[in-house]
């Protein structure tokens, strides 16, 4: 299993009100997750749509609601890859509050798609190549 760690700071345009995150606010969260655990791996969105000519559009998302989170806190998000991808791919992203408590957990699911044609395609065999090391 491949798994990242980054941070968020709660921004104030991000919660409602009461200071808390707006519960449509967690995907965004999870985005930033899977972007910087791809840029770990040395695969970045831009590479892959110029170089590896895919897009990967979100199929579905499932999102649970555990504790709030505030405006100003840090989050921990804990992204990981379950298993090797084929035709999709699933991120699992757990947002731990600073005092180490499960705040929220989001499942994406994506798939792939030819740049040029839009229709859906096998993963490229370079995202294997380089995940299949934390799969062994």
């Amino acid at each position: 299993m491949f798994k990242h760690r980054t941070q968020v700071r709660v921004r104030y345009g991000e919660t409602d009100r009461m200071g808390y995150v707006y519960y449509g606010n967690y995907p965004l969260y999870y985005e930033v997750g899977r972007v910087e655990a791809l840029r770990a791996l040395g695969l970045s969105y831009r590479k892959m749509e110029d170089e590896l000519m895919v897009f990967m559009p979100v199929m579905s998302l499932q999102v649970k609601y555990v504790r709030p989170c505030f405006y100003d806190e840090v989050l921990d998000l804990e992204t990981s890859i379950p298993q090797i991808p084929g035709d999709i791919i699933q991120f699992n992203t757990d947002i731990i509050k600073g005092d180490g408590k499960l705040a929220n957990r989001g499942l994406v699911t994506l798939c792939f798609v030819d740049k040029n044609t839009n229709k859906r395609v096998q993963i490229p065999q370079q995202i294997i190549d380089v995940l299949k090391e934390y799969f062994i």
